[in-house]
């Protein structure tokens, strides 16, 4: 099983930007598709964004579309999440998730994902 740790998060004000990202250890994630989700208070877990094994092919929520960029390094067994023009509902507890299917095939629904992480908070104020 792989483990995965997040961290990036933190406090920022509406139009900034942050960088997260998500440490893998135990495994290497190299062949693995790769996701972030998010969850506010009183809210489900949502789809962000999520990236092939290779890197090449990434999605998006319409939400994020051309703010946020997933990205990945598997030399360093590392997935980002660079959020730039952040909103305040942006705020919410971050996940990164872990598919070690096919490395291609993703989905919306995070009871695809076989592990997560413990989360990051981003607080975006206004």
């Amino acid at each position: 099983q792989v483990q995965l740790v997040e961290s990036g998060g933190g406090l920022v004000q509406a139009g900034g930007s942050l960088r997260l990202s998500c440490a893998a250890s135990g495994r290497t994630i190299s062949t693995y598709a790769m996701a972030w989700f998010r969850q506010a208070p009183g809210k489900e877990r949502e789809f962000v964004a999520a990236v092939t094994w290779s890197g090449t092919i990434t999605y998006y929520a319409d939400s994020v579309k051309g703010r946020f960029t997933i990205s990945r390094d598997n030399a360093k067994n590392t997935v980002y999440l660079q959020m730039n023009s952040l909103k305040p509902e942006d705020t919410a507890v971050y996940y990164c998730a872990a598919d070690s299917g096919s490395g291609t095939a993703w989905s919306r629904e995070p009871i695809f994902w076989g592990s997560w992480g413990q989360g990051t908070q981003v607080t975006v104020s206004s």
